[in-house]
């Protein structure tokens, strides 16, 4: 199975741009996701539950996000 994607450079630039750099979005939200979770799992004791919570909170929306859109990392 194969799939072609065209565009035209002089008028889709962007699009092409999104669509071939689209793997380094991937590799930088999984980067961030591991981030984000390292840093509430490793979480030093004198760290305020405050700041875990607001870490899990943004890992947790970033996870929504991809699960509305479809993507997986």
């Amino acid at each position: 199975m194969k799939a072609i994607i065209e565009f035209d450079l002089h008028e889709e630039r962007q699009e092409f741009e999104d669509c071939t750099n689209g793997w380094k979005w991937k590799c930088i939200v999984s980067e961030i996701d591991n981030e984000l979770r390292t840093r509430t799992k490793y979480a030093p004791d004198e760290t305020p539950d405050e700041v875990v919570d607001a870490l899990v909170k943004i890992r947790d929306f970033i996870r929504e996000l991809l699960i509305e859109e479809g993507l997986t990392i």
